[in-house]
């Protein structure tokens, strides 16, 4: 009997072993599941988020179309307006395209120096270049846009301003989430 009843320990061994095995190899199955059902993170689109801001600032102050031709200033930091980076210029290519598509006409210029705008005391003013660019193309109205980072986000304030008396004409906001992509974006130049 002492027999048997080591043979019987030894198979229940196994069969715990074997159960063990087997619930390792189940939890195993649902974790690998569980990862790939876990939903996929999509990239920031720039593009599309500055388009959906332009329709929006139109579709608010249809008026913009009066103030044709429009030039597009770099959007700078709000930190220090004298720099940008390659998302402020980006953005303000951006939103130039997109008000175009919605009606504005918007005149080409393109500078050694971007267009920059200069603030003083909390007024805006416009800098002595942009007056004269403003002046050799007759242009009405000005795209200008200054941009902040946060932690976990980076945001845009857009406008649109008269020329003559820096009147703000149209406004618009983009909040893009600090990825890896807008990061590289925003090194300074």
């Amino acid at each position: 009997m002492s027999i048997n009843v080591v043979h019987m320990r030894a198979i229940l061994r196994l069969l715990l072993l074997f159960t063990v095995f087997i619930v390792a190899l189940l939890l195993a199955g649902c974790a690998s599941n569980a990862q790939s059902r876990a939903p996929v993170k999509e990239e920031t689109d720039l593009a599309v988020l500055v388009e959906e801001a332009a329709q929006r600032m139109f579709v608010a102050s249809p008026e913009l179309a009066r103030y044709n031709p429009m030039i597009a200033a770099t959007f700078v930091s709000i930190d220090n307006l004298n720099q940008s980076s390659t998302l402020g210029r980006m953005a303000s290519e951006l939103f130039a395209s997109a008000l175009s598509r919605q009606g504005m006409q918007v005149v080409e210029v393109k500078m050694r120096n971007s267009l920059y705008l200069e603030e003083s005391i909390g007024e805006l003013i416009l800098s002595r270049e942009v007056q004269r660019l403003s002046m050799t193309h007759n242009a009405r109205s000005i795209l200008m846009g200054t941009y902040a980072q946060g932690e976990t986000h980076v945001y845009i304030s857009v406008r649109v301003v008269r020329t003559g008396d820096a009147m703000v004409l149209g406004t618009a906001n983009i909040k893009l989430p600090l990825n890896n992509n807008i990061r590289a974006l925003l090194r300074e130049w």
